[in-house]
């Protein structure tokens, strides 16, 4: 058997996650992570110091992980984009050094048997 669910009007407001949670008051100052005394200086916190504490912990964390995800992500991205790229441009560079190299060897290789040609008709 299912429960019926009564569908109504929807609440005026709906609580936001800061008035759920035992938030500091949005006047409150927090302290900055190096104002904030280590457990050995104060080793009796008021609840708000913790949630302050504990709060820029937190953000401190997520902002490195992302930071870390975003490394990764533009690493890939990079790899992806540039490879190819890379690629076409060594082929390019390959061929045209062999090109270079080719028509320098033929010129030397010219001179030299005009060289020769001319030494052989001197003597």
């Amino acid at each position: 058997m299912a429960a019926s669910v009564s569908i109504g009007r929807p609440p005026h407001s709906v609580p936001t996650l800061t008035e759920v949670v035992d938030w500091p008051p949005p006047g409150a100052a927090q302290p900055a992570v190096d104002e904030v005394p280590s457990d050995s200086e104060s080793p009796t916190r008021s609840p708000l110091d913790a949630a302050a504490f504990d709060a820029v912990e937190v953000e401190q964390r997520v902002l490195a992980d992302v930071q870390h995800q975003v490394e990764l992500m533009l690493e890939v991205r990079l790899r992806e984009a540039l490879t190819p790229l890379l690629a076409r441009t060594a082929d390019t560079l390959v061929r045209d050094t062999r090109r270079e190299l080719a028509a320098t060897l033929r010129e030397i290789v010219g001179r030299a048997v005009a060289q020769e040609l001319a030494r052989r008709r001197g003597s």
